[in-house]
C-alpha cells in the first residue's frame, strides 16, 4: 500500500520550481507516474510530496523549430507515436514509441519522465543518446540544457538537482542523408537488450563513424567505440563482426530474471548486427 503523501498541483513552471526548492529531495515531480507510483507502492522509494506538473499547458507542446524537435515534459508516449511532426522529423523515434511497454503505459507515461527516472530497462534513452538529444532543465538558477548521455549517470541516477524540473526534451533533426534505427529484444513489457544506431551512409559506406548505443542490459545506456568503423562498408561481414564485437565490449551486463550476463552479452552482439541491417534497410 502507498504511504500517505501530499500532491501539489503546479500551474506554471515557476510554481513547480518554487515547490521543488521548498521541498527539495522530499518531493518528486509527477506527470505520468507509471514508474514513480510503482516504486512507491513497492517501497523502493518514498516521497512525502508529489508535484503534479500536468496542469502546466506549455509542457504539453510538441514543436519543430530551427532544426530541433522539442517535446514538452508532459507529452506522453501515446502523443509521440501519433504526432505527424514527430513521424516526419524523427521517424525512428515515432517507431520506437509505438512499441514502448503497453497501451496503458504509453497513454499515461511521458518521455521526460522515462528519462528522469533512469530505469535501465527502457527503450527511449538509447535512441535519444544516439540522436544527440538533450534535456532542458529549469531551476532556481535559471534554464540550461544537458545532453542525455551526460544527464543519466547510473541506475535510477541523473544530474537533476533538487530544485530543478525537466521542461522539455530536444532532439536535433538530421538531414535526409543521416539515418537512425533501433532494435530490441523484449520479454513481457520491458526490453532485455536494445541497440540504437545513427549514421550517414553514402555509396554503401559509413560517412565517418556511426553512433551506436546499447541499452537495457547494463546499469545505464552505453556508448560504443566505433572509431574503427569510420568509412567502413555497411554490407560487409567484417563490418558486422566488428560492430557486434565493439557493442559486446562496451557493456557490463547485469544478470536478472531476463537472463545471465553472458546471455545478455550474446544478445547485444546479435542485435548490433540487426541494428546495422535495419539502418541499411531504412537508408534504402
Amino acid at each position: 500500500m502507498l504511504r500517505r503523501f501530499e500532491v501539489h498541483r503546479a500551474t506554471s513552471v515557476a510554481e513547480a520550481i518554487a515547490l521543488r526548492t521548498k521541498f527539495g529531495d522530499d518531493a518528486a515531480v509527477y506527470a505520468g507516474g507509471t514508474e514513480l507510483l510503482l516504486a512507491m507502492k513497492l517501497g523502493i522509494a518514498r516521497w512525502p510530496h508529489l508535484i503534479d506538473v500536468k496542469p502546466i499547458a506549455e509542457l504539453r507542446r510538441i514543436d519543430v523549430t530551427r532544426g530541433v524537435l522539442r517535446i514538452g515534459a508532459t507529452v506522453t508516449h501515446w502523443d509521440l507515436e501519433r504526432d505527424e511532426q514527430v513521424a516526419r522529423a524523427v521517424p525512428a523515434l515515432a517507431r520506437l514509441e509505438r512499441n514502448v511497454a503497453n497501451v496503458r503505459v504509453r497513454a499515461a507515461g511521458t518521455l521526460a519522465g522515462n528519462i528522469a527516472f533512469a530505469e535501465p530497462h527502457a527503450d527511449p534513452p538509447a535512441l535519444l543518446m544516439a540522436l544527440g538529444a538533450r534535456v532542458v532543465l529549469a531551476g532556481s538558477g535559471g534554464t540550461h540544457t544537458v545532453a542525455i548521455r551526460d544527464f543519466i549517470t547510473g541506475m535510477y541516477q541523473t544530474t537533476l538537482a533538487a530544485d530543478e524540473i525537466i521542461t522539455a526534451v530536444e532532439v536535433p533533426i538530421a538531414d535526409a542523408r543521416r539515418t537512425a534505427a533501433y532494435v530490441k529484444f523484449q520479454i513481457l513489457e520491458r526490453p532485455s537488450a536494445g541497440v540504437a544506431i545513427a549514421a550517414e551512409l553514402r555509396d554503401g559506406r559509413f560517412v565517418g563513424a556511426p553512433v551506436v548505443v546499447v541499452g537495457a542490459v547494463d546499469e545505464m545506456p552505453r556508448m560504443v567505440d566505433t572509431v574503427g568503423l569510420a568509412s567502413a562498408p555497411t554490407r560487409d561481414a567484417a563490418t558486422a563482426d566488428a560492430l557486434a564485437s565493439a557493442a559486446r565490449a562496451a557493456v557490463e551486463p547485469v544478470a536478472d530474471l531476463a537472463g545471465s550476463a553472458e546471455y545478455k552479452r550474446h544478445l547485444v552482439g546479435v542485435f548490433a548486427r540487426r541494428a546495422l541491417d535495419a539502418l541499411v534497410a531504412e537508408a534504402a
